[in-house]
């Protein structure tokens, strides 16, 4: 059994991206995995100050959701990241997220295989790749960490249109095989 945490940075309740998160992680847990949910607009998260403050202590000195998830990312076997493409590149709230994790630098961490779930309105795959690019750029400052897979959700303009689409049915099967 692994530890997986998957994230949901869309701010949308319901938003297509947040449908394959909750995909990858029944995918997960059917194949026996221990899984953490954490939806980003449910931590009234604070931009990072660059205090560095972090770096010390392993916490971060903003009082808000993220100091109860360091451990969680920590000992995770694998996370997932599913996030909306926003003009080519992941939302606002996952980069802040990112940047909040920087108390998981350069200390010892289990995970090794990241995924990243993206939807995106165009009908064109390399509409995700910027957002690909910016969730590597983070697995850069991590050794042995590696992005695994990315399931590129395109042609996804309105609200909740993931839903039983191929699309969720790769995040699943993702999720299944993680």
């Amino acid at each position: 059994m692994k530890k997986i945490v998957v994230v949901s940075s869309t701010p949308r309740k319901g938003g297509n991206s947040e449908i394959l998160a909750q995909q990858f992680a029944e995918g997960a847990k059917a194949a026996g995995h221990e899984v953490a949910f954490v939806s980003v607009r449910d931590l009234g998260l604070k931009f990072c100050i660059g205090c560095m403050s972090c770096q010390k202590t392993g916490k971060c000195v903003l009082d808000d959701g993220m100091n109860g998830l360091y451990e969680t990312f920590r000992n995770a076997d694998a996370l997932a990241f599913a996030s909306p493409v926003y003009y080519y590149s992941v939302s606002g709230q996952l980069k802040t997220f990112f940047d909040r994790l920087n108390p998981l630098y350069p200390k010892e961490n289990n995970f090794r295989d990241v995924y990243l779930l993206a939807t995106a309105a165009e009908n064109e795959a390399s509409a995700v790749d910027g957002a690909a690019t910016a969730v590597q750029g983070w697995i850069d400052c991590f050794d042995g960490a590696r992005l695994k897979s990315v399931l590129r959700g395109i042609g996804l303009e309105g609200k909740g249109e993931a839903s039983g689409t191929v699309f969720a049915r790769q995040a699943y099967e993702m999720g299944k095989s993680v």
